[in-house]
């Protein structure tokens, strides 16, 4: 009995050595942050507060907050321009899951330029932050299901970045379909998927689900948060999650804004006039 209670004892003082520890970095990381969110603050785009970036990252530095943003929106830009878009030439985008402006803050001159920048989000929190402070573009709330706010073929251009990587399978071909709807024929999508990267994390039984080729989903009573995790193995995506898309480029591991995930590009096809009356009959 007595090792028993020495035992938890130590337990319990690592569990608070942990907790201490985890505290004093964050501590660290707010001073270390100050005089970045002075200066962002003075450039007309303050920083969100520690929580709100705790809340979308695991850290509250945001040094990596304002550099993993830049360098999502310069993949997406330069993603879309390989296959004739100009960013100034979508008309319209969509940031969906777009946290607090991680990556919109960087697209103030596109929306000077004409662009319809949009953004939503399952946090209202967020979303309010947003709207204060990123005045140049929109923002909505929406639900874990449900719709996108917005009119059909809306957009040229819409984005998921590691969204699709914290759903269950029914929810992600649900958004995949909202996403269809509200991207414009010949509309672009980029999406962000863990791949090989995870697949030795996973337990035996789960990995052998992943070797023959289907999504792993773990944590699904968590959907919509960083406890819930999607793996999707290459190849996987033509006759599961984007059937019905054109992929035209997947990159394993290349999301330098979300690190360790696998980029694809993909597009919505243009019907032909049979195919829009079909599609009509069906709706």
């Amino acid at each position: 009995m007595q090792g028993g209670e020495t035992g938890q004892r130590i337990e319990l003082a690592h569990r608070a050595r942990r907790r201490l520890q985890r505290v004093a970095e964050r501590t660290r990381q707010r001073i270390r942050g100050v005089p970045i969110r002075l200066a962002e603050r003075a450039s007309g785009l303050p920083v969100p507060p520690p929580r709100l970036l705790h809340a979308i990252g695991n850290s509250e530095d945001p040094t990596w907050f304002l550099q993993g943003g830049r360098w999502a929106a310069e993949d997406i830009r330069n993603a879309v321009g390989r296959h004739g878009m100009p960013m100034e030439e979508v008309g319209a985008l969509l940031d969906f899951g777009c946290g607090v402006g991680r990556v919109v803050r960087h697209w103030s001159r596109l929306a000077a330029s004409g662009v319809e920048i949009v953004g939503t989000d399952t946090n209202p929190a967020m979303i309010s932050w947003c709207r204060r402070h990123l005045g140049f573009s929109l923002f909505a709330v929406n639900s874990l299901d449900g719709r996108i706010d917005a009119p059909d073929a809306r957009f040229g251009l819409a984005y998921a970045l590691s969204v699709f990587t914290h759903m269950g399978e029914a929810r992600q071909r649900h958004w995949m379909t909202e996403l269809r709807r509200v991207l414009r024929p010949g509309g672009l999508l980029l999406i962000t998927l863990h791949g090989d990267a995870y697949r030795d994390g996973l337990s035996p039984v789960l990995r052998d689900q992943y070797d023959r080729g289907e999504m792993v989903v773990v944590g699904t009573d968590r959907e919509g948060s960083n406890d819930c995790a999607a793996f999707h193995p290459p190849g996987s995506l033509a006759t599961g999650l984007a059937e019905g898309w054109e992929i035209l480029e997947w990159h394993p591991q290349a999301a330098r804004g979300n690190p360790v995930q696998d980029v694809y590009l993909l597009r919505r096809p243009i019907e032909s006039g049979a195919e829009r009356l079909r599609t009509a009959m069906v709706g």
